[in-house]
């Protein structure tokens, strides 16, 4: 089982179903919006395989590996990846859109302008055993079958200095669980966001991209030395410190903070900052009302707390530090435990 954890999924594993026939959930404006010289607006398009170039020797980095196949390649910090597409976005979005829906997935944010889509709740079938009965009566009887877990996918497009797009997959859980010794009441607890899932479904975008799957599961297999995140003070104000030039340490942040739940409403990448909205979790660390949010859309969360999150970097050194909404650095116990969770994430 230890083995297992470090490679893959087999595609086999993945068959997602949405809980919902029509985007219905209200989706707060989690959105990273990207910086006004990069938006951009959909002209359409689509993308054919046969413009891949030959396959190229892969590359390795110190801190971030790159491996390349045509102009698509995917790049890897300690337990974070995502894609480099030597493409406009505008050329990629109708294409990621399509994949998604490809994979059973109902969108439940479609945001061109901003570079962000995001799924609807969705169930992982695969994961519900066939067993006698099942395989008996087939699809027969197969709505009563269900699993205590939901995940959704959200998916960031950004254009990088070169003007090639930058694809970021992030994953979030939650799983049911009973709240009392009778088993009669469940509350949906958050569970850790899964990399390997990210990796699958980066995997199977890169086919979506003109890639083999055997090219695609040997690219997203490769590896490099794990990186270490590390929570420290600096003056009395708690500090995050990665080992990463900025641009590096900009990517990773900002995988975490979609990957840990954070409402990101706003970056500045000039300036290093993500202005975000951070909630605080029950003291069984649950969402409360989650069931209502995972089928309806009334749900709206009003206790939220706007901070903004710096990224700072001197050379391959970077410095991560929560400020107040007005930009002064923070020394609350919010303040630790938020880049805790970042680090967490980014280990």
């Amino acid at each position: 089982m230890a083995l297992s954890a470090c490679s893959t999924l087999e595609s086999d594993k993945v068959d997602y179903r949405s809980t919902a026939r029509a985007p219905s959930l209200d989706v707060p404006p989690d959105l990273t919006q990207l910086s006004k010289e990069t938006r951009y607006t959909v002209v359409g398009g689509a993308v054919s395989a046969s413009s891949l170039k030959t396959s190229k020797d892969a590359t390795t980095k110190s801190t971030v590996a790159a491996v390349e196949l045509g102009d698509v390649r995917i790049e890897r910090s300690g337990n974070q990846r995502w894609l480099v597409v030597n493409r406009p976005a505008e050329k990629l979005w109708d294409p990621v859109r399509d994949f998604w829906q490809e994979n059973g997935f109902l969108l439940a944010m479609d945001q061109v302008d901003l570079g962000i889509m995001e799924t609807d709740w969705a169930e992982n079938r695969a994961k519900i055993p066939m067993d006698a009965i099942r395989n008996a009566l087939g699809k027969l009887l197969d709505s009563f079958y269900s699993t205590p877990e939901r995940d959704k996918f959200r998916t960031r497009l950004e254009r990088n200095a070169n003007g090639s797009t930058e694809i970021f997959i992030s994953h979030r859980g939650m799983v049911e669980v009973y709240t009392s010794d009778r088993k009669d009441q469940t509350i949906w607890q958050p569970r850790a966001a899964d990399p390997e899932l990210e990796a699958e479904f980066l995997r199977r975008l890169m086919v979506k991209l003109g890639v083999s799957q055997e090219q695609a599961k040997n690219l997203v297999a490769s590896s490099i030395t794990k990186q270490v995140a590390t929570v420290a003070s600096n003056n009395g104000v708690p500090v995050l410190q990665l080992d990463d030039s900025f641009d590096r340490a900009w990517r990773r942040v900002g995988l975490a903070l979609d990957r840990t739940g954070f409402t990101v409403e706003d970056r500045d990448r000039k300036q290093g900052v993500y202005f975000v909205r951070y909630v605080e979790l029950t003291p069984d660390n649950s969402e409360a009302g989650f069931f209502s949010k995972l089928f309806s859309s009334s749900s709206k969360n009003k206790d939220a707390t706007k901070f903004q999150i710096s990224v700072q970097s001197v050379a391959e050194k970077s410095t991560v530090t929560v400020l107040d909404i007005k930009g002064a650095p923070e020394s609350s116990a919010t303040a630790q435990r938020i880049l805790k969770v970042l680090a967490d994430d980014i280990r």
